[in-house]
């Protein structure tokens, strides 16, 4: 077994926050920093969780390193813009998630009792059923008027990336039973879905044609889920074996002192199909 070191808090944590507080001074600190709201810096949060999965994905621990600094800055970004308004600080959201990660472990950190019995899936999902309606409550307490519930699907964020959002709603009605038994029939659904958008050319309507396209997506997405497989690697994987292969097309084009935008689409497609062959 490979010995792991423990952990030990790091005065870096502290000099990030003081950096982070130094910014935000009003006259003295970072006019760009200042400006921001939580509106503003909210893209550059989900866009920093991007690149630590391409890190991942490419298998390159030194910028993962950098990456996962990056979207830590975020972390303390908010939590001081939160701090501003009164709200909650940083040792607030790592209080929260400390609490969070011990009460949905009780077979780690609960008593011998619970370490025997472990976790299953009815016991997490009961955890999670508690700390939302204690929440809620807390939110009642403080005046915050509820939100309407009663949808298996109400706590699906609907900001999420969309192939998520579709794969967490298939997963909360696939709970109850609505869903396909083999990935054979969602196969099927998506020949149908796209017969449905080979349909719409002849009409036009490209706000039907998008609504036909998000269907297939939608229908690509479950089949993904039903594979065990993630849709957002995926396509990700896709999308670098697509420049991979262009960008070798390009390199070679270049290779017959010919611009990419001369090129004929006959040499394109030949060097698309070699390239195909080495990679």
């Amino acid at each position: 077994m490979r010995y792991v070191r423990a952990m030990k808090p790091s005065r870096q944590i502290s000099r990030l926050i003081e950096i982070m507080s130094a910014l935000r001074t009003p006259v003295t600190g970072c006019p760009w920093d200042l400006e921001q709201d939580f509106t503003t810096i909210a893209p550059y949060t989900i866009e920093e969780a991007y690149e630590v999965a391409d890190a991942i994905d490419r298998g390159d621990m030194d910028e993962l390193k950098i990456e996962l600094g990056d979207l830590l800055l975020q972390t303390v970004y908010h939590a001081r813009m939160a701090q501003e308004l009164g709200l909650f600080d940083f040792g607030d959201v790592v209080e929260a998630i400390t609490r969070k990660m011990i009460r949905r472990h009780p077979h780690v950190f609960g008593d011998e009792n619970a370490r025997k019995t472990g976790i299953t899936k009815g016991s997490w999902e009961r955890i999670k059923a508690e700390e939302k309606a204690e929440l809620a409550a807390a939110k009642a307490a403080s005046g915050i008027q509820p939100e309407v519930e009663g949808s298996l699907l109400d706590d699906v964020p609907a900001a999420l990336p969309g192939l998520m959002v579709a794969v967490k709603l298939q997963a909360k009605a696939g709970r109850v039973g609505f869903d396909w038994n083999d990935p054979r029939a969602v196969i099927a659904k998506i020949r149908e879905e796209l017969d449905e958008v080979e349909a719409e050319l002849e009409h036009g309507s490209q706000q039907k044609q998008a609504e036909e396209v998000g269907d297939v997506l939608f229908a690509v997405a479950n089949l993904a889920r039903h594979l065990k497989l993630d849709p957002e690697g995926a396509v990700r994987t896709a999308n670098a074996k697509f420049r991979k292969r262009f960008q070798y097309i390009e390199r070679h084009i270049g290779q017959t002192g010919k611009t990419i935008e001369s090129a004929s689409l006959d040499e394109m497609e030949a060097l698309w199909q070699e390239a195909k062959t080495k990679a």
